[in-house]
């Protein structure tokens, strides 16, 4: 358990395993990360000690360092989302609750999932340039997490990111393309139900790249809300594709992100993805469920309605007043 991911408070989490594991079915161990990187090196030992599966209780990090210490191995991962995004919990439908999410590691029903690798670290979610790993480097330096942080670095440094371009090779060719940010997904989204990759699977053997182009402020909130009602691969500014490997080469290095943690890398980027290479315990109603849109989602699904209308009140009022400031200007000229 990492004690301090996310924003909740964990002090109960103990009882709540003692008194809701099956323990006709499990022993267990509650061991607390003390340091960045100390949950890989407790996974790790687990894994050499032939532990059937290791739970990480936290965020996205937490996930990423108990599953990148079992990768090829017997040993399952579970996860209790306690982070900021809980961005492979919830693609994988656990529960935000940690009682339920207790139950399904209780159902102990294990696949075998995808996972990638970005410059030699492996993701399990999403991995990326350009603007999201710019912000998730805002993030990581803000010192406080949740998704009012994220969204205060995505507005004030949004406005002001300046697209790259970059030679993209995959196994179809090299394409050329000026992006807003590139992202590679395993699963769908980010985390907080923004969906970055909505048909992303976690067992094709493939890839989602995600390329999105620039674009202008007033079609930002457009975007936006289609990343949270999970229609943004309609979207004409996004471009998507699916591929095992991928060579990408920008101008100059820069940040990446894996996860959501930023680092800094070379110009050269290479991307791969690992079929069946973890064993995850999921949820067996994951398949059979259909994800009902949240109140969030609701509104927002609302909101962009209202901002659509707007914006076609303010394209029709531009075309006016360009249509007035030409007569004008015939006029002037006689």
């Amino acid at each position: 358990m990492n004690p301090i991911s996310g924003t909740q408070n964990k002090a109960g989490i103990p009882e709540l395993i003692e008194s809701t594991l099956d323990h006709e079915k499990f022993s267990y161990e509650l061991l607390m990360t003390e340091h960045a990187g100390h949950a890989s090196e407790l996974a790790h030992e687990a894994m050499e000690r032939g532990v059937d599966i290791v739970v990480a209780i936290g965020g996205d990090g937490t996930v990423n360092e108990v599953a990148r210490a079992i990768v090829h191995s017997q040993t399952a991962l579970g996860i209790i989302p306690c982070g900021s995004g809980n961005g492979l919990a919830r693609h994988l439908m656990i529960p935000m609750n940690i009682k339920r999410a207790i139950g399904i590691i209780n159902r102990d029903e294990i696949h075998e999932l995808d996972y990638g690798l970005i410059n030699g670290h492996p993701f399990f979610c999403t991995c990326g340039m350009g603007f999201d790993a710019f912000v998730s480097q805002k993030f990581a330096e803000a010192g406080k997490r949740g998704p009012i942080t994220y969204v205060e670095n995505v507005l004030r440094e949004g406005l002001k990111y300046e697209p790259e371009t970059y030679e993209i090779q995959d196994e179809q060719g090299l394409t050329r393309a000026k992006a807003f940010l590139i992202s590679c997904a395993n699963a769908s989204q980010y985390g907080n139900n923004a969906y970055i990759a909505p048909q992303a699977s976690m067992s094709d053997g493939l890839l989602d790249v995600i390329i999105m182009e620039p674009f202008d402020v007033i079609e930002a909130p457009q975007i936006s809300i289609e990343m949270f009602n999970k229609t943004l691969d309609k979207n004409s500014k996004i471009k998507t594709f699916r591929c095992q490997k991928l060579h990408i080469h920008r101008k100059q290095a820069g940040v990446i992100h894996f996860d959501g943690d930023p680092v800094m890398t070379d110009a050269d980027v290479d991307i791969e993805l690992k079929p069946k290479g973890i064993r995850v315990v999921v949820n067996p109603d994951a398949d059979k469920s259909q994800r009902k849109p949240n109140a969030f989602q609701s509104a927002a699904s609302e909101l962009f309605n209202e901002i659509n209308i707007v914006r076609d009140d303010l394209t029709k009022q531009r075309r006016h007043v360009l249509a007035l400031s030409k007569v004008l200007q015939r006029k002037l000229n006689r």
